[in-house]
């Protein structure tokens, strides 16, 4: 088993800055790839960004690329989303997951996570 625990979430202003930090435990591995999630309300869960562990790749969905970051310290187990320029639409429910899966064809696809956390909210006022 995989525990997952995000963190970092909260209130901000259009135009500014969140981390989440991601914090693994358990039975996880650096051969993990890894991923952030979202689920705004009334909304289905979408694929914000991905770190491929096989080659360290990045993958990020177009409204962020330039604004997210993801990184991973495999040492401390934990996996970062540094956010800036934040918009009102990335308002939600942010979530973290880990899979035994490596190539962004797949890591853009939450169907082939295996573990995950259970979010954190970042809210982003206008």
């Amino acid at each position: 088993q995989v525990q997952l625990v995000e963190s970092g979430g909260g209130l901000v202003q259009a135009g500014g800055s969140l981390t989440l930090s991601c914090a693994a435990s358990g039975r996880t591995s650096s051969s993990d790839s890894m991923g952030w999630f979202r689920r705004a309300p009334g909304k289905e869960r979408e694929f914000v960004a991905a770190i491929d562990s096989r080659d360290g790749n990045t993958y990020y969905q177009d409204s962020v690329k330039g604004r997210f970051t993801i990184s991973r310290d495999n040492a401390k187990g934990t996996m970062y989303l540094q956010m800036n320029s934040l918009k009102p639409e990335d308002t939600a429910v942010y979530y973290c997951a880990t899979t035994a899966i490596s190539g962004g064809g797949y890591l853009t696809e939450g169907g082939f996570y295996d573990y995950w956390g259970q979010g954190t909210q970042v809210t982003v006022s206008s």
